[in-house]
């Protein structure tokens, strides 16, 4: 009996031990990357660096037109928003709101702010409701009027080989991402210009 429970009682410890070493070989670790960098693909799948050098290309191209010559005065823009075909969960806001950043930040473009529209005008309708003196109301119909508006469409194509006997598992994504600028009062693509990327994964069929 004694035999039997010391050997028990090994099983256990070794069990324990073997337990432990799973969990501490499984902890998830976490570490501070620097997003200017670039950075490892995990996957195929759309990432914050590609919405880096898609911003980077598409506000170059924008900042090096003929636009900025034919007019007497900075252009005045209004994003309408880039419209997500992709079949993944992209928030394209980020992509129109960097664009836009770096656009301002250059001081050759002025934006009117689309999403605050509902908000300035509840604030005018606020200020000459009586709640403000009237020497400090806003002067209503002074708004910007925007000049073009900016667009675009994020897509993407996805190819898988097909089923057949292999060790890893591989994955073609290509995205294609189109920006325009638009004149509101002719109607015509004054600018155009789109971004490509093409990545490959491979991936194991069996893995930790």
């Amino acid at each position: 009996m004694i035999l039997l429970n010391t050997r028990y009682s090994g099983l256990l410890k070794i069990a324990i031990i073997g337990v432990s070493l799973l969990t501490v070989g499984c902890a998830a670790t976490t570490r501070s990357i620097d997003p200017n960098e670039s950075t490892v693909h995990y996957d195929a799948s759309y990432d914050f660096s590609d919405k880096k050098e898609i911003v980077n290309k598409l506000t170059d191209s924008l900042m090096n037109t003929t636009l900025m010559g034919r007019e007497s005065a900075k252009p005045i823009i209004v994003i309408y928003g880039i419209a997500n075909e992709t079949a993944e969960h992209i928030n394209t806001g980020g992509i129109s709101d960097d664009i836009r950043l770096k656009l301002i930040q250059a001081g050759e473009y002025r934006f009117v702010n689309r999403k605050q529209r509902d908000n300035t005008l509840a604030e005018a309708d606020f200020q000459y409701a009586g709640f403000v003196p009237p020497e400090q109301r806003i002067i209503e119909g002074r708004q910007l009027g925007a000049n073009y508006i900016l667009a675009g469409t994020l897509r993407s194509i996805e190819k898988k080989q097909p089923k057949q006997w292999r060790l890893n598992r591989r994955k073609l994504v290509y995205y294609s991402m189109n920006l325009e600028l638009t004149n509101i009062q002719t109607g015509e693509i004054s600018w155009a210009d789109n971004v490509e990327i093409a990545r490959e994964s491979s991936q194991p069929i069996i893995g930790w």
